[in-house]
């Protein structure tokens, strides 16, 4: 049986510290210093995440201001979400794992065997596969979670789990969000759109194709419940042991510098 070091962090953390540590463990798992991990995480305050190539223009920043939310840049690519009411996982792997073997989609295939396990260990019936069709017009706009994507997990036609990956230097990062509840359409308050007329098709749009856990279910579900059904689906559909343990001294360092200099830079963030 394969070991993967599971994370869980219970101590929920803004938006720069919570780029920083998925980098420096995905640092880490590069250089062997680490093995493959599994991190499971929150956000407080709300944050708007931009992908990393998106332009800054997209996020109305006084809207951001006034209701005291934060702002951070992935290092993954994609779209803009709204971060609050959810589990976030990461998965850092060296590029040589078994699941993360063959190109970006294939290993997109082979990550979603294991979330679709967990929400399956929920008692949900969702569902993972390769996109054909052509993008939405809407997913010309600035919100990730309207815009389809390869092996991206779904119930009844809605999109549920939205994931991105990188690699970089031998490793590779995916991550992705799980929104528990609340309403989805909240992250077009904080953007840019041309007219408010725009900004009701897209938060229209938004609760039309994407929808919440609780929303699938049919019940409230929590954080702890949630994370502990992906380390079991995770540990099920991929024949893993999950050891936990925490972040290494080294991490933690390399962490604090990532932030300081790199996602909790305001220049860095908004350098598009």
């Amino acid at each position: 049986m394969r070991q993967i070091r599971a994370l869980r962090d219970c101590h929920f953390r803004d938006g720069a510290s919570n780029m920083a540590i998925d980098s420096a463990i995905m640092e880490a798992v590069a250089k062997g210093d680490q093995p493959p991990t599994l991190r499971l995480y929150g956000w407080q305050p709300f944050c708007l995440s931009l992908g990393y190539g998106q332009r800054t223009s997209d996020v109305d920043i006084p809207a951001l201001d006034e209701r005291g939310w934060d702002l951070v840049r992935r290092p993954t690519g994609g779209k803009a979400i709204l971060h609050g009411d959810e589990l976030t996982y990461s998965l850092c792997l060296p590029q040589n794992h078994p699941l993360a073997s063959g190109d970006i989609v294939e290993s997109y295939r082979r990550i979603s065997a294991g979330l679709l396990r967990a929400l399956g260990e929920l008692g949900l019936e969702a569902e993972s596969e390769r996109h054909k069709a052509s993008l939405r017009p809407a997913a010309a706009g600035p919100v990730c979670f309207d815009i389809p994507s390869h092996y991206e997990i779904s119930v009844a036609g809605r999109k549920l789990i939205g994931s991105a990956q990188m690699r970089r230097r031998g490793s590779l990062l995916q991550h992705g969000t799980i929104p528990l509840q609340g309403d989805l359409a909240r992250v077009c308050d904080v953007l840019s759109f041309a007219s408010e007329a725009t900004r009701a098709r897209q938060k229209r749009s938004l609760r039309e194709c994407a929808l919440t856990l609780a929303e699938a279910i049919g019940a409230a579900q929590t954080w702890s419940n949630l994370a502990h059904a992906i380390e079991r689906g995770f540990s099920l559909a991929f024949d893993l042991e999950l050891t936990s343990g925490p972040l290494s001294p080294a991490e933690t360092e390399r962490a604090e510098s990532l932030r300081r200099e790199r996602f909790g830079n305001p220049a860095w963030t908004r350098k598009r």
